[in-house]
Protein backbone atom coordinates (compact mmCIF):
# COMPACT_ATOMS: atom_id res chain seq x y z
CA UNK A 1 0.00 0.00 0.00
CA UNK A 2 1.46 2.85 -1.36
CA UNK A 3 0.37 6.89 -1.12
CA UNK A 4 1.76 9.92 -2.80
CA UNK A 5 0.16 13.50 -2.36
CA UNK A 6 1.33 15.14 -5.95
CA UNK A 7 2.05 18.56 -6.44
CA UNK A 8 4.29 21.31 -7.73
CA UNK A 9 6.32 22.19 -5.32
CA UNK A 10 8.86 20.06 -3.51
CA UNK A 11 9.01 17.26 -1.67
CA UNK A 12 8.67 16.13 2.60
CA UNK A 13 9.93 12.27 2.58
CA UNK A 14 7.17 10.13 5.01
CA UNK A 15 7.13 6.46 5.96
CA UNK A 16 5.56 5.11 3.15
CA UNK A 17 4.97 8.26 0.71
CA UNK A 18 5.73 11.43 -0.75
CA UNK A 19 4.01 14.67 1.02
CA UNK A 20 4.51 17.90 -0.74
CA UNK A 21 5.25 20.79 1.21
CA UNK A 22 1.73 22.73 0.50
CA UNK A 23 -1.49 20.79 1.73
CA UNK A 24 -4.14 22.19 -0.38
CA UNK A 25 -7.05 20.74 0.95
CA UNK A 26 -8.56 19.20 4.47
CA UNK A 27 -9.71 16.15 2.67
CA UNK A 28 -6.01 15.22 1.42
CA UNK A 29 -5.01 16.04 5.30
CA UNK A 30 -8.10 13.86 6.25
CA UNK A 31 -6.86 10.77 3.63
CA UNK A 32 -2.84 11.08 5.64
CA UNK A 33 -5.02 10.47 9.21
CA UNK A 34 -6.36 7.52 8.16
CA UNK A 35 -3.96 6.63 6.05
CA UNK A 36 -1.37 7.15 9.37
CA UNK A 37 -3.98 4.81 11.61
CA UNK A 38 -3.79 1.92 8.80
CA UNK A 39 0.41 2.17 9.43
CA UNK A 40 -0.04 2.35 13.20
CA UNK A 41 -1.73 -1.26 13.40
CA UNK A 42 0.87 -2.56 10.42
CA UNK A 43 4.09 -3.08 10.01
CA UNK A 44 6.06 0.31 8.65
CA UNK A 45 7.15 0.22 5.01
CA UNK A 46 10.89 1.18 4.95
CA UNK A 47 11.33 5.03 3.78
CA UNK A 48 12.80 5.58 0.52
CA UNK A 49 16.18 7.31 0.47
CA UNK A 50 16.18 8.93 -2.94
CA UNK A 51 14.58 12.23 -3.88
CA UNK A 52 11.11 11.79 -5.29
CA UNK A 53 10.54 12.25 -8.65
CA UNK A 54 7.90 15.02 -9.34
CA UNK A 55 4.00 13.67 -10.11
CA UNK A 56 2.62 15.50 -12.65
CA UNK A 57 -1.09 15.01 -10.74
CA UNK A 58 -2.63 16.21 -7.34
CA UNK A 59 -4.35 13.25 -6.05
CA UNK A 60 -4.13 10.49 -3.16
CA UNK A 61 -3.82 6.83 -4.18
CA UNK A 62 -4.92 5.00 -1.49
CA UNK A 63 -7.28 2.30 -0.08
CA UNK A 64 -8.03 5.06 2.94
CA UNK A 65 -11.70 5.90 3.31
CA UNK A 66 -12.28 9.27 0.48
CA UNK A 67 -12.63 12.25 2.36
CA UNK A 68 -16.07 13.19 1.91
CA UNK A 69 -16.68 10.11 4.22
CA UNK A 70 -15.04 11.43 7.01
CA UNK A 71 -15.17 14.47 9.26
CA UNK A 72 -12.78 17.30 8.36
CA UNK A 73 -10.12 18.57 10.71
CA UNK A 74 -7.82 21.29 11.63
CA UNK A 75 -4.65 21.06 9.68
CA UNK A 76 -1.05 22.09 10.67
CA UNK A 77 0.93 24.69 8.83
CA UNK A 78 3.13 23.38 5.75
CA UNK A 79 6.66 21.84 7.14
CA UNK A 80 9.39 24.39 6.53
CA UNK A 81 11.74 21.66 6.26
CA UNK A 82 11.90 18.44 4.32
CA UNK A 83 12.88 15.09 6.52
CA UNK A 84 13.53 11.68 5.76
CA UNK A 85 13.69 8.05 7.84
CA UNK A 86 16.77 6.80 8.14
CA UNK A 87 18.26 3.61 9.64
CA UNK A 88 14.64 2.19 9.62
CA UNK A 89 13.90 3.90 12.82
CA UNK A 90 15.45 6.86 13.24
CA UNK A 91 14.72 11.03 11.20
CA UNK A 92 16.91 13.43 10.21
CA UNK A 93 15.89 17.06 8.47
CA UNK A 94 17.65 16.32 5.05
CA UNK A 95 20.18 18.62 3.87
CA UNK A 96 23.56 18.16 2.07
CA UNK A 97 26.92 19.06 3.90
CA UNK A 98 28.21 22.13 3.38
CA UNK A 99 31.81 20.96 2.93
CA UNK A 100 34.06 17.41 2.24
CA UNK A 101 35.12 15.81 5.92
CA UNK A 102 38.98 16.94 4.50
CA UNK A 103 38.00 20.21 4.35
CA UNK A 104 36.68 20.81 7.33
CA UNK A 105 39.97 18.80 8.91
CA UNK A 106 42.39 21.27 7.13
CA UNK A 107 40.63 24.23 8.24
CA UNK A 108 39.82 23.15 11.72
CA UNK A 109 43.36 21.81 11.86
CA UNK A 110 42.14 19.60 15.09
CA UNK A 111 41.85 16.13 13.38
CA UNK A 112 46.00 15.33 14.88
CA UNK A 113 46.41 11.48 14.57
CA UNK A 114 42.85 10.58 14.32
CA UNK A 115 40.90 9.62 11.44
CA UNK A 116 38.80 12.14 9.04
CA UNK A 117 36.43 13.67 10.92
CA UNK A 118 37.32 13.25 14.53
CA UNK A 119 39.45 15.42 16.68
CA UNK A 120 42.23 13.94 18.83
CA UNK A 121 41.70 14.49 22.66
CA UNK A 122 44.76 14.57 25.36
CA UNK A 123 44.88 15.67 28.90
CA UNK A 124 45.01 15.44 32.16
CA UNK A 125 41.01 15.05 33.19
CA UNK A 126 39.27 16.11 36.72
CA UNK A 127 38.27 13.16 37.98
CA UNK A 128 36.27 13.28 41.28
CA UNK A 129 32.72 12.20 41.78
CA UNK A 130 32.26 15.38 44.10
CA UNK A 131 33.22 17.55 40.72
CA UNK A 132 29.68 18.62 40.05
CA UNK A 133 28.64 19.39 43.27
CA UNK A 134 31.80 21.44 43.87
CA UNK A 135 31.33 23.10 40.61
CA UNK A 136 27.92 24.63 42.19
CA UNK A 137 29.93 26.51 44.89
CA UNK A 138 31.75 28.95 42.34
CA UNK A 139 28.50 29.80 40.55
CA UNK A 140 27.95 33.81 41.03
CA UNK A 141 24.49 33.93 39.32
CA UNK A 142 21.53 31.16 39.64
CA UNK A 143 19.11 31.96 36.57
CA UNK A 144 17.00 28.51 38.74
CA UNK A 145 18.01 27.00 41.41
CA UNK A 146 15.08 24.23 40.49
CA UNK A 147 16.10 21.06 38.30
CA UNK A 148 17.10 21.51 36.22
CA UNK A 149 19.09 23.82 37.80
CA UNK A 150 20.92 26.73 35.54
CA UNK A 151 23.67 28.80 36.10
CA UNK A 152 24.62 32.31 34.09
CA UNK A 153 27.90 32.42 35.34
CA UNK A 154 30.92 30.91 37.51
CA UNK A 155 33.75 32.71 39.28
CA UNK A 156 36.92 31.34 37.42
CA UNK A 157 39.34 32.22 40.19
CA UNK A 158 37.13 30.18 42.87
CA UNK A 159 36.61 27.21 40.78
CA UNK A 160 40.59 27.11 40.08
CA UNK A 161 40.75 27.28 43.80
CA UNK A 162 38.00 24.62 44.53
CA UNK A 163 38.98 22.14 42.15
CA UNK A 164 43.11 22.82 42.80
CA UNK A 165 43.75 19.27 45.02
CA UNK A 166 41.16 17.27 43.32
CA UNK A 167 42.68 13.86 41.32
CA UNK A 168 43.85 14.26 37.85
CA UNK A 169 43.68 10.97 35.33
CA UNK A 170 45.13 10.89 31.90
CA UNK A 171 42.75 10.84 28.57
CA UNK A 172 44.06 10.33 25.05
CA UNK A 173 40.96 9.40 22.58
CA UNK A 174 39.34 10.46 19.54
CA UNK A 175 35.38 12.19 18.82
CA UNK A 176 33.50 13.55 15.92
CA UNK A 177 33.91 16.93 15.60
CA UNK A 178 29.96 17.42 15.30
CA UNK A 179 26.88 15.24 16.23
CA UNK A 180 26.24 12.64 14.24
CA UNK A 181 26.27 11.84 11.11
CA UNK A 182 29.18 14.22 11.55
CA UNK A 183 29.46 16.64 8.82
CA UNK A 184 29.04 20.35 9.15
CA UNK A 185 25.46 21.55 7.66
CA UNK A 186 23.57 17.97 8.38
CA UNK A 187 21.36 18.05 10.53
CA UNK A 188 21.76 15.48 13.66
CA UNK A 189 20.18 11.87 13.41
CA UNK A 190 17.45 12.18 16.24
CA UNK A 191 14.51 9.92 18.06
CA UNK A 192 17.53 7.09 18.76
CA UNK A 193 18.03 4.39 21.21
CA UNK A 194 21.07 3.73 23.07
CA UNK A 195 21.02 0.51 21.21
CA UNK A 196 20.89 1.88 17.64
CA UNK A 197 23.74 4.31 18.55
CA UNK A 198 25.62 2.07 19.83
CA UNK A 199 25.24 -0.25 16.65
CA UNK A 200 25.65 3.03 14.07
CA UNK A 201 28.92 3.52 15.83
CA UNK A 202 30.39 0.44 15.01
CA UNK A 203 29.02 -0.07 11.50
CA UNK A 204 31.03 3.34 11.45
CA UNK A 205 34.75 0.79 12.91
CA UNK A 206 34.12 3.23 15.90
CA UNK A 207 32.05 3.30 19.20
CA UNK A 208 29.95 5.27 21.68
CA UNK A 209 32.08 7.83 23.45
CA UNK A 210 32.07 6.89 27.63
CA UNK A 211 30.50 9.08 29.41
CA UNK A 212 34.28 10.05 30.71
CA UNK A 213 35.35 11.21 27.39
CA UNK A 214 32.67 13.34 26.32
CA UNK A 215 33.08 15.08 29.35
CA UNK A 216 36.73 15.79 28.79
CA UNK A 217 35.95 16.67 25.13
CA UNK A 218 33.38 19.54 26.47
CA UNK A 219 35.38 20.86 30.13
CA UNK A 220 38.88 20.52 28.91
CA UNK A 221 42.30 20.61 31.40
CA UNK A 222 40.28 23.46 33.58
CA UNK A 223 36.67 21.64 34.12
CA UNK A 224 35.22 24.53 33.02
CA UNK A 225 31.28 24.82 33.23
CA UNK A 226 30.40 25.19 29.61
CA UNK A 227 32.54 24.02 26.32
CA UNK A 228 33.03 28.00 25.84
CA UNK A 229 34.29 28.49 29.50
CA UNK A 230 32.56 30.22 32.67
CA UNK A 231 29.52 32.30 31.13
CA UNK A 232 26.37 30.31 30.01
CA UNK A 233 26.67 30.58 26.07
CA UNK A 234 22.94 31.59 25.50
CA UNK A 235 24.16 32.83 22.14
CA UNK A 236 26.80 30.90 20.78
CA UNK A 237 24.96 27.46 21.40
CA UNK A 238 21.61 26.06 20.58
CA UNK A 239 20.37 26.08 24.19
CA UNK A 240 17.34 27.83 26.47
CA UNK A 241 14.60 27.61 23.79
CA UNK A 242 11.20 26.88 24.77
CA UNK A 243 9.47 24.07 25.81
CA UNK A 244 6.89 22.71 24.38
CA UNK A 245 4.92 19.73 25.61
CA UNK A 246 5.41 16.32 23.61
CA UNK A 247 2.69 14.00 22.91
CA UNK A 248 4.13 10.66 23.78
CA UNK A 249 1.77 8.70 22.38
CA UNK A 250 2.39 9.99 18.65
CA UNK A 251 5.95 9.81 19.17
CA UNK A 252 6.08 5.99 20.40
CA UNK A 253 4.97 5.11 16.91
CA UNK A 254 7.93 5.83 15.67
CA UNK A 255 7.92 4.92 12.22
CA UNK A 256 4.17 6.76 11.79
CA UNK A 257 3.82 9.97 9.56
CA UNK A 258 2.40 11.40 12.96
CA UNK A 259 5.71 11.28 14.61
CA UNK A 260 7.52 12.36 11.75
CA UNK A 261 5.14 15.81 12.20
CA UNK A 262 5.29 15.53 15.94
CA UNK A 263 8.97 16.11 15.59
CA UNK A 264 8.74 18.45 13.07
CA UNK A 265 6.57 20.06 15.38
CA UNK A 266 8.92 19.90 18.46
CA UNK A 267 11.85 20.85 16.66
CA UNK A 268 14.16 23.91 17.37
CA UNK A 269 17.94 22.34 17.08
CA UNK A 270 20.04 23.64 14.08
CA UNK A 271 22.65 21.94 11.66
CA UNK A 272 25.43 20.95 13.01
CA UNK A 273 28.68 23.68 13.14
CA UNK A 274 26.10 26.37 12.25
CA UNK A 275 27.51 28.27 15.70
CA UNK A 276 30.98 28.58 15.34
CA UNK A 277 31.43 29.85 18.99
CA UNK A 278 29.90 26.37 20.26
CA UNK A 279 33.01 25.12 20.33
CA UNK A 280 35.80 23.17 23.17
CA UNK A 281 38.79 24.09 23.80
CA UNK A 282 40.04 20.96 21.70
CA UNK A 283 37.95 22.29 18.79
CA UNK A 284 34.77 19.90 19.46
CA UNK A 285 31.65 21.42 18.60
CA UNK A 286 27.86 21.51 19.65
CA UNK A 287 28.40 19.85 23.10
CA UNK A 288 26.25 21.05 25.27
CA UNK A 289 22.44 21.71 23.65
CA UNK A 290 20.91 20.97 20.37
CA UNK A 291 20.14 17.69 20.95
CA UNK A 292 20.92 15.44 23.59
CA UNK A 293 23.90 12.85 23.10
CA UNK A 294 24.09 9.18 24.18
CA UNK A 295 27.21 7.91 25.96
CA UNK A 296 28.44 4.75 27.68
CA UNK A 297 28.73 5.23 31.68
CA UNK A 298 32.17 5.10 33.09
CA UNK A 299 30.79 4.08 36.63
CA UNK A 300 31.03 -0.18 36.90
CA UNK A 301 28.15 -1.95 37.06
CA UNK A 302 26.04 1.09 36.47
CA UNK A 303 23.32 1.09 33.34
CA UNK A 304 25.31 1.95 30.39
CA UNK A 305 22.80 4.52 28.96
CA UNK A 306 23.97 7.55 29.74
CA UNK A 307 22.85 11.01 27.84
CA UNK A 308 25.24 14.24 27.88
CA UNK A 309 25.05 17.92 26.87
CA UNK A 310 21.56 18.87 27.04
CA UNK A 311 19.67 19.94 24.03
CA UNK A 312 17.85 23.27 22.84
CA UNK A 313 15.59 23.44 25.87
CA UNK A 314 16.06 25.32 29.09
CA UNK A 315 17.86 22.83 31.04
CA UNK A 316 21.19 21.92 32.23
CA UNK A 317 23.50 22.17 29.17
CA UNK A 318 26.71 22.14 31.36
CA UNK A 319 29.82 19.80 30.79
CA UNK A 320 29.82 17.88 34.17
CA UNK A 321 26.08 16.99 34.60
CA UNK A 322 24.36 13.65 33.21
CA UNK A 323 20.85 12.10 32.34
CA UNK A 324 20.87 8.41 33.88
CA UNK A 325 16.83 7.88 34.05
CA UNK A 326 16.58 6.34 30.93
CA UNK A 327 17.36 2.40 29.82
CA UNK A 328 19.30 1.42 26.44
CA UNK A 329 15.89 1.05 24.62
CA UNK A 330 14.24 4.81 24.96
CA UNK A 331 14.02 7.07 22.60
CA UNK A 332 12.67 10.54 22.17
CA UNK A 333 12.47 14.06 19.73
CA UNK A 334 15.82 15.46 21.44
CA UNK A 335 18.43 12.60 21.54
CA UNK A 336 21.02 11.61 19.45
CA UNK A 337 24.46 10.68 19.62
CA UNK A 338 28.06 11.43 18.31
CA UNK A 339 31.26 8.26 18.25
CA UNK A 340 34.42 8.25 19.82
CA UNK A 341 37.72 5.94 19.04
CA UNK A 342 41.29 5.01 20.25
CA UNK A 343 44.01 6.68 18.84
CA UNK A 344 45.52 5.06 15.76
CA UNK A 345 42.53 3.08 15.11
CA UNK A 346 41.07 3.37 11.41
CA UNK A 347 37.34 3.30 10.50
CA UNK A 348 35.67 2.24 8.18
CA UNK A 349 33.89 4.83 5.49
CA UNK A 350 30.85 6.08 7.28
CA UNK A 351 27.58 4.30 6.23
CA UNK A 352 24.88 7.27 6.72
CA UNK A 353 22.92 7.45 3.80
CA UNK A 354 23.76 10.65 1.69
CA UNK A 355 21.85 13.30 -0.26
CA UNK A 356 21.22 13.69 -4.03
CA UNK A 357 19.43 16.67 -3.92
CA UNK A 358 21.09 20.67 -3.89
CA UNK A 359 20.89 22.43 -0.83
CA UNK A 360 17.58 24.32 0.04
CA UNK A 361 16.73 27.61 2.22
CA UNK A 362 14.51 27.36 4.86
Amino acid sequence: MRKVVGSSSGPIRLAGFVLRSSLATVGIATALLAADTQFASAQEPEVSLRRAEPRSSASVVSDAPQASQMTPVMISPPLAREWRQVFAHNWQIAEVPLEAVTETDTREGTRGTCAPGMVEVAGEMLDSPMAEYTQNLACEHWISTTFPERCGNFSRDRWLALSHNLPRKHKHFCIDRFEYPNRVGEYPVIDITWYESDARCKADGKRLCTEDEWTFACEGEEASPYPTGYERPEEACVIDRPWKKPDEVVLFRRTSVGAMMELARLWQGEASGTKPRCKSAFGVYDLTGNVDEWTRSSIPGERPSVLKGGYWGPVRTRCRPATKAHDEGHAFYQQGFRCCDNVGSTPVASTVPTHDSAPRSH
